[in-house]
């Protein structure tokens, strides 16, 4: 039996792994492997809410294991550290518990094909002090100690243990930085509600964005101005056209000689794809993505694939893939008909990709949200308020839908509306 190995369980990802596995390995034609450095999925462009307690990961979290027993794949937890293409195997790194302790010593996974969608991680760009003095949120478990660091800091400020105000600096006005900012005050307007003693001014948010506007990605300048201006009337800071030299553990230094104050710092100025893809002996481009035809398959093997904001994917005008998780999501369900195509005849026309805009969206918690839709089709339509909202939430339903079917995944939104009303706004413990 063919095994395919898909490592990476992001959102395009646990779609390409339900995909193969209803499709092939349930009928016994394939045996679909999931690897993933955590045990389960919360779906990405929610981290914010996670890392203030908006989010409830005991509610939304998907177990990979159960997932995969329902689906027709299998699961092994473990983060990629080499590859092998002359014996098709891959090496997982030894697995520890949270005293340091041995779980799972190191392992070799056997592929017939490999599919890489490991997504990707905060850019530094090499700026002293950014990885010892500033958090990102690039997984749950980042989110998570981040949520840690805040409810305690909220806490001391309450309790009169922290004295003058509570500052963040936010490096990176692209959508987490932006979304980050709002959630912030989200939170203390919430905690206020629960009784905390803190002050309506206590939050100084400082976003920080080295282009000339915030959501530089957004198509449209009214879009950008839109959020920039709302971000001002909740309080938010904002300078742009700014440069970070440096991150120090209070206080964040700038190409024009200022130093900024902060408390904590969240680094999202920027993605690349994570380091071990350098050193697996694949074509990689400067920023660690790998070099992938239009239609999945590395330059460097053609049993090798990838997807995502780890994959360097062309397109006929000259451009690359964006960083996008609707790109990621579509390029990874193109892989699953390519590699469903190969198992039938390994000489098939594989399908190619052709990048289409759907839009973007930017979400300022409970104060505006606002996007473009179908921005590949006469500029798109732009979008503000309560219908960008219902857009944007339809967003994350249809994951839910996809991953769960349609009679259970219409189950787990009634149980997620029933717990946002029932539960409090924040998770606070």
């Amino acid at each position: 039996m063919k095994k395919i190995v898909v490592v990476g369980g992001g959102a395009g990802g646990m779609e390409l792994v339900k995909k193969l596995g209803n499709k092939l390995g349930k009928k016994g034609r394939a045996q679909i492997t999931l690897v993933d450095v955590s045990s389960h999925h919360i779906w990405k462009p929610l981290l914010h809410e996670l890392a203030t307690g908006s989010l409830d990961e005991g509610v939304n979290a998907i177990d990979y294991q159960v997932h995969g027993a329902h689906n027709g794949y299998l699961f092994q937890q473990g983060a990629l550290t080499g590859l092998n293409r002359n014996t098709q195997t891959i090496t997982l790194a030894p697995l520890y518990n949270s005293n340091g302790a041995t779980v799972l010593t190191e392992l070799e996974l056997e592929y017939d094909y490999l599919v890489l969608g490991i997504g990707a991680v905060s850019n530094d760009f090499g700026i002293d002090g950014v990885k010892q003095h500033a958090y990102s949120l690039d997984l749950t478990s980042q989110a998570m100690t981040l949520r840690e660091r805040i409810q305690h800091q909220f806490m001391q400020h309450a309790n009169g243990q922290r004295q003058g105000q509570m500052k963040m600096a936010i490096v990176g006005a692209g959508a987490t930085g932006v979304e980050m900012a709002a959630e912030m005050h989200h939170m203390a307007h919430a905690l206020k509600g629960y009784g905390y003693n803190i002050d309506e001014q206590l939050l100084q948010i400082t976003l920080i964005e080295a282009s000339d506007s915030v959501m530089p990605a957004l198509p449209k300048s009214t879009l950008r101005q839109s959020v920039h201006d709302k971000l001002l009337e909740i309080g938010v800071s904002v300078r742009t056209n700014t440069i970070v030299t440096q991150v120090n553990p209070h206080s964040v230094h700038t190409k024009n000689g200022e130093s900024i104050d902060t408390d904590l710092t969240l680094w999202a100025a920027g993605v690349k794809a994570p380091e071990v893809l350098a050193s697996l002996g694949l074509k990689v481009n400067r920023n660690n993505q790998l070099l992938v035809a239009d239609n999945g398959q590395s330059h460097s093997d053609a049993r090798i694939f990838a997807f995502g904001d780890c994959a360097a994917v062309p397109q006929n005008d000259g451009s690359f893939l964006p960083p996008r998780g609707q790109t990621a999501r579509q390029m990874a369900l193109l892989v699953g008909d390519n590699l469903m195509a190969l198992l039938r005849n390994p000489q098939a026309p594989l399908k190619r990709y052709v990048y289409k805009d759907l839009g973007s969206f930017v979400n300022l918690a409970r104060f505006t949200t606002v996007g473009n839709m179908f921005s590949h089709w006469c500029g798109g339509l732009q979008v503000a308020g309560a219908p960008a909202r219902l857009v944007y939430a339809s967003l994350y339903r249809r994951h839910l839908l996809t991953m769960h079917g349609p009679i259970k995944g219409s189950l787990m939104l009634l149980s997620c509306g029933i717990q946002s009303w029932l539960r409090p706004q924040l998770k606070l413990w």
